[in-house]
C-alpha cells in the first residue's frame, strides 16, 4: 500500500493514526472538510464532502487503499446520519470500484452491538443489535463491504473500534478501549493481509473484561500491545440503569423507556430472571 486516502483526515483517530501512516506509505491523502493543522512532507489535503459522489470520485484517484474514518461520530438526526454515514459510504465504495482502488478499512463501531448486555459475550458473528441511528449507520457499512467485494472484489476490514480517546476514563471505556498504536496494528492488517474479504473484527487493546471474543483478529495476526488498565485514569462513573446495563452505554438512553428488555440469539424474548 504505497498511496492510501483517509477520510474524516483532521479527526481525533485520523491524528493519531497518521505519526504511525506517514513512516510507511509513500503518500498520505487526508480528506475532510476543513485541513489539519499541519502536513508532513508525504501528506497532501483534499477537501470533499462525503455526500458528494463526484467530490469523493477525485479525492480517490490513484489511491491504492482507503482507510474509512469520516462520517458524523455520535448519535445525530436521521437525515445527517443518511446523508453523511449511509450515502457518503455508498459514495466511497463507488468512488474506489471507479478508481480501482482494492482495499478498504472502514471504521465501524462497538455501537453496532450497543445492546448486547455488559455480561454477555459476544463476537462479531453475532447478529448486530444498533444501539442509535449512529450504530445502524456503521451495519450499514459493514453490508456496503460484503456488497462490493462479492461485486467488485475490494476487500475491507470492518475494525468495530470500542473507545479510541488517548486514554480510558470509565469503567466502561476501561473496556473496550484501544491505543493509537493497537489500532494502526489492526489498521494496517486491513491494508495488507491477503486473506481479507470482507471481514469484521472488534478494535480493542487487552483488557480483562469479557464482553468481546474475537478469534478472527487473531488469527489475522493481531497482538495487542497495550493493556486498558494500565492508562486508565477515572474521570467519569455515573450511569443510569440502561446505560450501565448494555455495552453501548450511554448511547442506549435517548428514546428509551427505562425497561429492560433481552432477547435470545434467535430473535424470541428471555423471560425476566432468566440468563442472557
Amino acid at each position: 500500500m504505497r498511496r492510501i486516502a483517509m477520510t474524516g483526515g483532521a479527526g481525533h483517530i485520523a491524528s493519531q493514526l497518521r505519526e504511525f501512516l506517514c513512516p510507511d506509505v509513500e503518500h498520505l491523502r487526508l480528506i475532510d472538510l476543513k485541513a489539519p493543522e499541519s502536513l508532513a512532507s508525504n501528506e497532501s489535503f483534499f477537501e470533499a464532502n462525503l455526500s458528494d459522489a463526484d467530490a469523493m470520485r477525485r479525492a480517490l484517484e490513484g489511491m491504492d487503499g482507503i482507510i474509512h474514518l469520516g462520517g458524523i461520530p455520535h448519535e445525530g438526526e436521521i437525515g445527517d446520519v443518511l446523508r453523511v454515514n449511509v450515502l457518503g459510504t455508498h459514495n466511497l465504495y463507488e468512488a474506489a470500484r471507479e478508481n480501482g482502488v482494492g482495499r478498504v478499512v472502514f471504521a465501524s463501531s462497538n455501537h453496532a452491538t450497543g445492546f448486547y448486555p455488559r455480561s454477555q459475550t459476544i463476537s462479531p458473528l453475532d447478529i448486530p443489535r444498533p444501539d442509535s441511528r449512529y450504530g445502524l449507520s456503521k451495519c450499514w457499512g459493514e453490508l456496503v463491504a460484503g456488497l462490493y467485494y462479492d461485486t467488485a472484489g475490494i476487500r475491507t476490514l470492518s475494525i468495530r473500534i470500542g473507545n479510541a480517546a488517548v486514554y480510558p476514563n470509565s469503567e466502561r471505556s476501561a473496556a473496550i478501549w484501544i491505543s493509537a498504536r493497537d489500532l494502526w496494528q489492526m489498521v494496517k492488517i486491513g491494508l495488507t493481509h491477503p486473506d481479507i474479504a470482507a471481514a469484521v473484527v472488534y478494535g480493542m487493546s487487552r483488557t480483562d473484561a469479557r464482553w468481546w471474543r474475537d478469534e478472527l483478529a487473531e488469527r489475522l495476526g493481531y497482538r495487542p500491545e497495550d493493556n486498558a488498565r494500565d492508562h486508565l485514569r477515572i474521570e467519569q462513573a455515573n450511569e443510569s440503569a440502561v446505560a450501565a446495563f448494555f455495552q453501548g452505554g450511554g448511547f442506549c438512553e435517548p428514546d428509551h423507556d427505562g425497561h429492560i428488555r433481552l432477547r435470545d440469539r434467535d430473535g424470541l424474548v428471555v423471560p425476566s430472571g432468566a440468563p442472557s
